[in-house]
């Protein structure tokens, strides 16, 4: 077995920490600039870095029987039970009794286990295209155009989302090193500086709903000819952005490094948490809305999450996010070795 990079395992661990801290400032930003500039800073990019690592670790999938078993496992058994999980869990936290359950319509954040599944069927048809990330940016565009699309499968947010994956696909790890030099590390500070001061003045200005990608640039209430500016424009900063919160992941390993094996569980289940805060009136008091409040949501998102993602965890609720499956699919013969099968032809 090699070796996991502890690089990747922390900035797994750093960009769910920051979609659970993303999360929690929600109920804050009305009438909070300075928290509305610092959500809107954070969805530039947190779920973009997860994007990208997500694409860059799905570059050997060619569809062999393992991995499609993988695919059934890992992203469509968690996506049926979740997706039936989270209506449920809604219906009496946003007290609709007669929220229906619709695997085709995702409900809150399982939008991410249907695109991932899309994302990494087509992985082979990205891998053999001319110009791959071009012509995923052109897709995104069009997508813009197109209020048809629909909900099924929250199928506009995977198009628009498209990008980051496939240029994930196309990294090598040399990319990685050139964003993890000193130079960059230290540029990182003030790009990220600036873009806190420009958020802070989009946010009276601009909807950060851009930044979900969900939907059309009508649907946005903008000429459908700004998703088409917006879409490689949104595409340039978030990467710069992601390359300025990669250059300040460390690269050894550290308490951390072992929670980044869990982040799906981290992923899956801070929602519950997000969600039953609201209805339980965690938000209710006064001084939440202060700066003081912003301060203790943020650390209570962060160790909520952390604790999420620990081996207990992860082992309690293997069967539901990672399941064996023995009795569903069948066994396949051993695959043949291949680079002894290359070495043949």
């Amino acid at each position: 077995m090699s070796q996991r990079d502890a690089f990747f395992d922390n900035a797994k661990y750093a960009a769910i920490v920051l979609v659970a801290v993303g999360h929690a400032w929600e109920p804050l930003r009305d009438g909070s600039r300075t928290v509305s500039a610092m959500y809107m800073l954070v969805y530039a990019f947190h779920m973009p870095a997860f994007i990208v690592i997500s694409g860059y670790f799905s570059r050997s999938f060619d569809g062999r029987p393992k991995q499609l078993k993988r695919l059934v496992s890992g992203l469509v058994v968690p996506y049926v039970v979740f997706e039936t999980a989270y209506t449920l869990f809604t219906r009496w936290t946003d007290q609709e009794p007669d929220r229906p359950i619709s695997l085709l319509d995702p409900l809150y954040l399982t939008w991410f286990l249907a695109a991932l599944f899309l994302w990494r069927l087509t992985t082979p048809l990205w891998q053999r295209v001319r110009l791959p990330v071009p012509l995923a940016l052109a897709v995104a565009m069009l997508a813009t155009l197109s209020p048809s699309i629909g909900n099924d499968l929250d199928l506009q947010r995977a198009l628009q989302f498209l990008p980051y994956f496939v240029l994930g696909l196309s990294l090598r790890p040399e990319h990685f090193r050139m964003v993890r030099r000193r130079a960059v590390r230290i540029a990182a500070v003030p790009v990220f500086a600036g873009a806190f001061v420009v958020a802070y003045w989009a946010v009276p200005r601009m909807t950060g709903a851009w930044f979900y990608h969900r939907d059309s640039a009508g649907e946005l209430g903008a000429p459908e000819w700004y998703g088409v500016l917006m879409t490689p424009v949104l595409f340039g900063c978030s990467l710069v952005l992601v390359a300025c919160f990669l250059s300040w992941v460390p690269g050894r390993r550290m308490w951390c490094t072992a929670l980044g094996v869990g982040t799906l569980y981290g992923y899956l289940l801070h929602g519950f948490v997000a969600q039953g805060s609201k209805y339980w009136g965690w938000y209710d008091p006064a001084w939440m809305h202060r700066p003081l409040g912003a301060v203790v949501v943020t650390l209570v998102a962060a160790a909520v999450v952390t604790v999420l993602c620990t081996p207990p965890v992860r082992r309690a609720l293997r069967f539901v996010v990672e399941p064996e499956l023995r009795w569903l699919l069948r066994r396949e013969a051993a695959e043949p070795d291949r680079e002894r099968v290359a070495a043949r032809t």
